[in-house]
């Protein structure tokens, strides 16, 4: 069911089809659809979304006018980037509908370009990552798609696959330039990381949500909401530059390390409780909000 090659051809088609549709609609008088619950609830003032505000907020206000709306927007913005996916192919969106059946969604996007999307916040949060991180998402859908390539859809998707899709859906990227901060963060020290040394972030360390699931969850914030920190190793000047610098920065950083690291494993990543990060959540200002045992846990290697 591949068409290998086709991504670009693909992706103009997609942007043309939807284009012609809106306008049809418009012509015809025919009402929007109905928004899918959930989009008008994103709250960009929140620091785990803020980053992506720029662009959210054009999809968003797309996707509260209608499906066909969303893809059109997120399909001028790629034919704008420029961007591609794991196997070189032009990136675009296209309807849930149009993933041929029996198709695998990662190599079909890896042979296409073509990314199913669905009304919907968590495809929403998906779609934006392949701008905010577009080296990362390519890394993770080429490794996806070589491991479809060497053992199939299969039961299971085994260790590789679960450990890159857990990224996808969790990720956090934790960016350090202090050994110790990372230390603390691995060894579930919670009261150096998040109260003694709270003075250190923003100025030695910091994070940026990667995963979609992840950020379709703290659309409603709740005290356990856990990601899977991915540790970057950044330089003291990192903290010196703009915020797109950064982001490209971890863009390279982390592309090349999912390239280039053959054991990928669950292990290689450490929880970190969301609302516990200093400055994303007013009750953290308190130290005894750091109490609660059920959510800052000793962990594994303290046990």
């Amino acid at each position: 069911m591949r068409e290998r090659g086709a991504g670009g051809e693909a992706g103009q088609r997609a942007v043309d089809a939807l284009a012609a549709e809106a306008s049809a609609k418009a012509i015809r008088g025919v009402a929007p659809e109905a928004p899918s619950p959930g989009f008008a609830a994103i709250d960009w003032s929140k620091p785990w979304f803020a980053p992506f505000a720029a662009r959210g907020q054009r999809w968003q206000q797309a996707a509260l006018t209608g499906y066909a709306d969303l893809l059109a927007e997120m399909n001028a913005d790629a034919a704008q980037m420029r961007q591609t996916t794991g196997r070189g192919q032009r990136l675009a969106f296209i309807a849930q509908d149009d993933l041929p059946s029996g198709a695998a969604y990662e190599a079909h996007i890896a042979s296409t370009g073509c990314v199913p999307t669905r009304h919907n916040l968590h495809d929403f949060f998906n779609g934006s990552m392949w701008f905010a991180f577009p080296r990362i998402k390519a890394a993770l859908n080429a490794r996806q798609s070589a491991a479809l390539d060497a053992l199939g859809v299969g039961p299971t998707r085994g260790g590789v696959r679960d450990m890159l899709t857990l990224f996808d859906e969790n990720a956090l990227l934790f960016a350090c330039a202090d050994p110790a901060l990372s230390a603390a963060l691995r060894g579930f020290d919670w009261q150096t990381l998040l109260v003694g040394r709270r003075d250190a972030w923003g100025r030695s360390c910091e994070v940026r949500c990667f995963g979609h699931a992840l950020l379709e969850k703290l659309i409603t914030p709740f005290k356990g909401c856990t990601g899977h920190a991915w540790i970057v190793d950044v330089p003291a000047a990192y903290f010196e530059w703009d915020a797109a610098a950064r982001d490209a920065w971890l863009d390279e950083a982390v592309s090349a390390a999912l390239l280039g690291i053959d054991a990928l494993t669950s292990r290689l990543f450490a929880p970190l409780p969301v609302l516990g990060i200093p400055g994303w959540w007013p009750g953290n200002e308190s130290p005894a909000f750091y109490d609660d045992a059920a959510v800052f846990r000793a962990g594994r290697r303290k046990r």
